[in-house]
């Protein structure tokens, strides 16, 4: 027998569903293969197969669910399973697991629930689950399965009394079947006691009332006379409740209605959908109520999980509650740790940030560490680091993360350039040294002949210098050397070429003296110019051009790749 179990076909297939997960992780389609294959070893999984098999059913679905912990389907079907294979305790487990990792799912508490009452005698403990659960998903709008086996388990223990209290506490909840619960409360209404029926201050302001209109025991009224009356108005307030309610919930009805899919998936949302919750979560923060916006948002999280701007929006929705910092924290971790993928470093970077207003300058930067060692070279995540050990370091330690990056094997020249341009902003902005900075570029240039980037920072760089009447001229020469060198050093392709020179351009007529029109007009012509007239070649070009005579000065050589 295999190390798997099965026979060698079947191991074989493991085997290779197994190799191709580790290849391909985020392939949901070759996950579920490799679930279906575990279960199918030795004809099916159960109490008597191999504890080779057993095992490695389980390593399956642990790995699954650490990947995919949102599908509450697998949840319960890795629960069975343990169920058929080692009881009720075993199965429990899983329940636990799985309600720990999609902690508002109706249908995983339902089946959970649903499955106590099936397996165990103790209904104290059974009882306290049901209310776990109505924690956890009794205000979704479709709530109405958990409710009504919560309602179903008390009716098998004739716990009419705590039906009656259920049923008092749903008809305040807007969700998609109010009206069938209040029709059930109001009929069991009739026969509860008046102290069961209305809070103990509005039945004593009802029988003031009552009093008070000459319509009490005063006015000569039978008891049975007066609680008939009483017993009517008791039913007109609950027929309010009953109003706000359905008002509450036709209010949630339209963006309820566009919620197409309720549960996770791998596959992404259309816009449409995305616009919904949107405008969704809008109107529950406009209604004020903490409690179910927090509520409203964990649903979305759960078909939204991969969509990282409803993790951020969020966690600033929580950051802007009183004392919620915890929570901040354990959204930022959720959407970290498990859900958006770390190819969008945004959310782990405003984790970071959190972390950095909190003190944890330290946790603030192995989140950054984290990203890097996933992405390195990523050049946003790079200067975020750069300017966190600026801010608590000073700038020697910024400039140090610049240049050990600059020095890693494992950032490409893309990044590098970006990366230098980002170093002598530093050296311009913070230090306010542009001679510095302008030595950064010039001795750095050579390893970024053919980077876009490097050069219009460059570029840019020498055109936002300021200027006055008597630096002008020494201004326009420092960017005239830097457009001699894209011209004549730089390995550019030509519409990037033609991008920076029409950059200078708008220089010229901005801030050019007077000899300013005569080279724009000269460069307009050799960029803009028909193909007979332009001066940029379109293919093999010789090694040296003229880009027309500057201010009485040399041609400038151009040469191209």
């Amino acid at each position: 027998m295999d190390a798997y179990g099965g026979n060698d076909e079947e191991s074989a297939e493991l085997r290779k569903l197994l190799a191709e997960v580790n290849d391909d992780s985020d392939n949901f389609e070759i996950w579920e293969k490799l679930v279906r294959a575990a279960e199918a070893l030795e004809g099916g999984i159960n109490r008597n197969s191999s504890s080779q098999a057993i095992t490695a059913v389980r390593n399956v679905y642990d790995r699954f669910l650490l990947k995919f912990p949102l599908f509450f389907g697998y949840w319960k079907k890795y629960a069975d399973l343990e169920f058929s294979i080692a009881g009720t305790e075993a199965a429990d487990m899983v329940y636990e697991r799985g309600i720990a990792s999609i902690t508002n799912s109706v249908d995983l508490w339902t089946n959970y629930c649903s499955f106590k009452t099936e397996t165990s005698h103790d209904s104290d403990g059974i009882r306290e689950l049901f209310e776990r659960g109505a924690v956890c998903v009794g205000l979704d709008f479709l709530a109405h399965p958990f409710w009504d086996k919560y309602i179903e388990f008390e009716e098998r223990m004739e716990g009419f009394d705590r039906i009656f209290t259920i049923l008092g506490r749903i008809i305040h909840i807007p969700m998609h079947q109010y009206a069938r619960y209040f029709e059930k409360y109001r009929q069991m209404a009739q026969s509860r006691p008046l102290s069961a029926i209305a809070p103990p201050g509005t039945l004593t302001q009802l029988q003031m009332d009552i009093e008070n209109e000459g319509a009490g025991y005063k006015a000569g009224r039978s008891q049975a006379e007066v609680e008939r009356d009483l017993r009517a108005r008791i039913d007109n307030y609950h027929l309010e409740i009953f109003r706000r309610t359905q008002t509450e919930t036709t209010k949630r009805w339209t963006y309820e209605s566009e919620i197409k899919r309720p549960y996770f998936h791998v596959t992404d949302l259309d816009e449409a959908q995305v616009a919904n919750w949107r405008k969704y979560l809008d109107f529950e923060e406009s209604e004020g109520d903490y409690t179910r916006t927090q509520f409203l948002y964990e649903r979305c999280l759960v078909t939204c999980a991969q969509h990282d701007e409803f993790w951020l929006r969020y966690a600033r929705w929580m950051l802007a509650q009183q004392g919620k910092e915890e929570e901040v924290r354990n959204i930022y971790q959720r959407a970290s740790c498990f859900y958006v993928p770390i190819a969008l470093p945004t959310t782990r970077l405003q984790y970071a940030y959190f972390e950095e207003m909190s003190g944890r300058v330290d946790v603030a930067k192995d989140i950054h560490d984290a990203i890097l060692f996933q992405l390195p070279g990523h050049v946003e995540t790079i200067v975020s680091l750069a300017n966190i050990n600026r801010r608590h370091s000073g700038l020697e330690a910024a400039v140090a993360v610049y240049q050990s990056h600059l020095e890693s094997p494992s950032v490409d020249s893309a990044a590098k350039a970006a990366l230098v341009a980002e170093w002598a902003k530093l050296l311009w902005k913070v230090k306010g040294s542009p001679e510095e900075a302008r030595q950064v570029f010039q001795k750095n240039q050579h390893w970024y002949l053919e980077s876009a980037a490097f050069w219009t920072s460059y570029l840019r760089f020498e055109i936002d210098q300021p200027t006055s009447s008597e630096t002008e001229q020494q201004h326009y020469e420092q960017i005239r050397r830097v457009v001699e060198e894209i011209l004549s050093k730089s390995v550019l392709p030509e519409p990037t070429v033609q991008e920076l020179i029409t950059t200078y351009m708008r220089y010229l007529l901005e801030r050019g003296t007077k000899d300013a029109a005569k080279e724009y007009m000269n460069l307009d012509r050799e960029i803009n110019g028909p193909t007979s007239v332009q001066k940029l070649p379109k293919a093999n070009p010789e090694p040296s051009k003229t880009l027309g005579v500057v201010n009485g000065q040399q041609p400038l050589p151009i040469r191209y790749p």
